[in-house]
């Protein structure tokens, strides 16, 4: 499949993420709300796992060290992307959170130049400042 076709239907799930989310908060603590949700997701992926046979000749040992280290950071850094998402949702609008949520689109370009070694060139520099601008066009226009 298409990784842009992925990346769409990503951007789909992941907005209902704050429509869900906005609606279910409503009486709910962030915290709380944020740990079901990962369990919720948690079960879901074991499910899927066990459905797809993606642990048919799957071993721990196929990991090593420095892959555990990063994915237990990976796994630390959304857990702690899915607690302040939901927190500003409880307190703001979900339009204005999700919106200033998706400036990770500007981070994620400036760490994978940084980190990854990753480049970039005037097209995607301008991209990137129209993100900031209408992120905040958006969040100011209410």
């Amino acid at each position: 499949m298409n990784y842009i076709i992925l990346a769409l239907l990503s951007a789909l799930t992941a907005s209902l993420v704050a429509i869900f989310g906005k609606l279910g908060l409503k009486n709910v603590d962030p915290t709380i709300a944020t740990t079901i949700r990962s369990l919720i997701m948690a079960g879901f992926l074991v499910i899927v796992s066990l459905f797809l046979k993606k642990f048919e000749n799957f071993s721990l040992n196929l990991f090593t060290s420095k892959d555990w280290f990063l994915i237990i950071l990976a796994g630390i850094s959304g857990a702690l992307s899915w607690l302040f998402y939901f927190w500003a949702l409880k307190f703001g609008p979900a339009s204005h959170v999700s919106v200033i949520d998706r400036l990770s689109l500007v981070f994620v370009i400036l760490l994978s130049a940084l980190i990854l070694g990753e480049t970039f060139n005037l097209k995607v520099f301008v991209g990137m400042v129209l993100i900031v601008i209408g992120a905040i066009l958006i969040v100011l226009g209410k």
